[in-house]
């Protein structure tokens, strides 16, 4: 009965999936930018659960620094900034290569293009901040075809909907399963790879624990992995809002790393070059995420509601290295 019933929910959501995808790219630039801040500003009102973990997110992360009110105003437009995203992925169809940059624009591609050169490679360390989705189409169409890591569903029908999507502008969608080995082979060849690095993993998993707002984490090794044995540049990149439904691509400076730096400090560099931006506009970043599921035994600093103490962190973190992925055969067998 529940199998059953579980085959007729997938069905329904590829059914909502599917038209929405139909749909959304059928309206004007004006009318999909004033939905998707209604349905962000409405999921807010009714998804209280996951705007409690906001909430608490937004304390944990910054204390005192914002009252209660301005971390409600923080939390909505988080969600309207989610819903943006969205629907801007639905409306992927309606972009050309000629018209994409009337709605989006690049901040210091000449410089990244430097930083690159002349082989073209590099690694793009995404994170869950404005719309990250539009980042695709944005390197894409740079000039930067890239291999990107993408999360499958738990409705296995809604997969081919969204490779589509992101495959739009040239890029080729990476299943997580496996993935930093086909990386790995991409850059090898003069590639570029992109992968999410600011999503919290299980400590079960190849992860190194970083400092995040002074709050200990536990986030994926492959950026740094891939770093130590390719030498590809490690560019942090992000798509922040402009005003009227335009949004602004950001390539930071690739990341200096000094010789011999573990994956620890690769991880860590990494996210020290992305903290400020959040810290100067925290709306963008995707609040509402349980950035800290997992917290060191005892720990010093208080931790979001959700955050569950692990008797791991701190072996986690005692190590600098993920010392298992020394080949790319052991990356496969560990389900990367």
């Amino acid at each position: 009965m529940r199998a059953a019933w579980k085959k007729f929910r997938y069905r329904i959501e590829w059914l909502l999936v599917k038209a929405g995808g139909a749909l959304v790219p059928m309206l004007s630039r004006k009318a999909c930018f004033r939905l998707a801040q209604f349905v962000g500003g409405l999921a807010a009102t009714i998804d209280q659960r996951n705007y409690r973990v906001a909430l608490s997110n937004l304390e944990a992360a910054f204390g005192g620094t914002f009252s209660p009110a301005q971390r409600n105003d923080i939390a909505r437009e988080s969600y309207r900034q989610f819903a943006r995203t969205v629907f801007d992925l639905f409306w992927t169809p309606a972009l050309t290569p000629e018209n994409f940059w009337r709605y989006a624009e690049f901040e210091n591609l000449d410089r990244l293009r430097a930083e690159i050169g002349p082989s073209n490679r590099c690694i793009f360390a995404v994170f869950h901040y404005g719309n990250f989705e539009w980042l695709s189409p944005g390197v894409a169409w740079a000039g930067m075809p890239t291999d990107v890591v993408t999360q499958e569903f738990k409705n296995p029908l809604l997969d081919e909907i969204f490779r589509r999507l992101r495959e739009h502008a040239g890029h080729t969608s990476v299943p997580r399963n496996k993935a930093v080995i086909r990386l790995y082979r991409t850059l090898k060849k003069n590639g570029r790879a992109a992968l999410l690095v600011d999503t919290t993993l299980a400590p079960h998993h190849p992860t190194v624990v970083i400092d995040c707002f002074g709050l200990k984490t536990i986030v994926t090794v492959a950026h740094a992995w891939l770093y130590e044995h390719t030498g590809a540049p490690l560019i942090p990149i992000y798509c922040e809002p402009l005003p009227e439904g335009r949004w602004r691509i950001v390539a930071r400076p690739k990341i200096e790393i000094a010789a011999g730096a573990t994956h620890q400090e690769i991880a860590q560099a990494c996210w020290n070059s992305f903290e400020p931006v959040v810290r100067q506009n925290p709306a963008p970043w995707l609040w509402m995420y349980k950035h800290w599921r997992y917290k060191p035994v005892a720990a010093q600093h208080v931790y979001p509601f959700y955050a569950q103490e692990s008797p791991f962190f701190e072996q986690i973190a005692g190590r600098a290295n993920y010392a298992k992925l020394d080949r790319p055969a052991a990356l496969e067998a560990a389900g990367l």
